[in-house]
């Protein structure tokens, strides 16, 4: 499938609002959603019902944080580690919806909607995170206009990402999706000391993002390692070339 001028600039410009946007939420989310931060906005009495309400909890590689259909008790904020959230499709075969690192929040949306999660939250690495109780939380926005805000603001965000993902699966080819999706694995999830991107990523997990088969995936890699646009070392890859990446893919930072 190939892409007009066009339409090439149209998706570019939406990746690079979208990435500051996401920015931009993170941090005023992170200034917002601490102790240090509660203790001054909330009265003394709100403040210790925060405080006393959280749990600190850990959840090792590969358990499962909540389930799909799983009655919502409350929300999970990410102190260390990673998580997917992940729905199952057709025969049984898992579409990995998004990526949760470090200083994220997830439980939120099921639970202001009042349904059951959606989806599965699994830990990628092992995670250590604070369970708050979803009376708290749901006091929380009632009395915190600071926390209300920037939580619509994460809520309107995913939103618009969902209409993305659309796009990313409707006009690009297989080959450009893999290598927009790289490069943001890593700007989402960083980089380990030897360049390689925190998260391993089986080809399975790799495909069912990408919206492909997994023998496609594997070949399309090898075809990613050939041309030295990555390095792989088994599960981990590298990125060796962003701009041919970037290029590939359509994307602007």
């Amino acid at each position: 499938m190939f892409i007009d001028l066009k339409c090439s600039i149209f998706v570019t410009n939406v990746i690079k609002m979208s990435q500051e946007q996401q920015i931009a939420i993170e941090d005023r989310f992170a200034r917002v959603f601490n102790d240090k931060s509660f203790k001054e906005r909330l009265n003394s009495a709100d403040f210790e019902k925060y405080f006393k309400a959280q749990k600190s909890l850990k959840f090792q590689k590969n358990d499962i944080i909540f389930e799909d259909g799983e009655t919502p008790r409350g929300v999970y904020f990410l102190e260390k580690g990673a998580a997917k959230l992940s729905k199952s499709g057709a025969f049984g075969k898992d579409q990995i919806l998004r990526f949760i690192k470090e200083g994220d929040i997830i439980g939120y949306r099921s639970l202001l909607c009042g349904e059951n999660f959606q989806a599965k939250a699994e830990a990628m690495t092992d995670i250590e995170a604070t369970f708050l109780p979803a009376e708290v939380f749901m006091y929380l926005l009632e009395v915190d206009s600071q926390l209300s805000f920037v939580m619509l603001q994460k809520i309107a965000y995913e939103l618009g990402e969902s209409s993305n993902t659309i796009t990313f699966l409707a006009q690009k080819t297989v080959r450009e999706r893999l290598a927009e999706i790289l490069i943001l694995l890593e700007q989402k999830l960083g980089t380990d000391p030897e360049g390689f991107i925190k998260i391993s990523l089986t080809r399975e997990e790799i495909a069912n993002i990408i919206g492909t088969a997994t023998e496609s995936a594997i070949r399309l890699i090898s075809e990613f390692k050939g041309d030295s646009l990555i390095e792989v070392d088994g599960r981990n890859i590298k990125i060796l070339n962003h701009d041919k990446l970037m290029k590939l893919g359509h994307v602007v930072l």
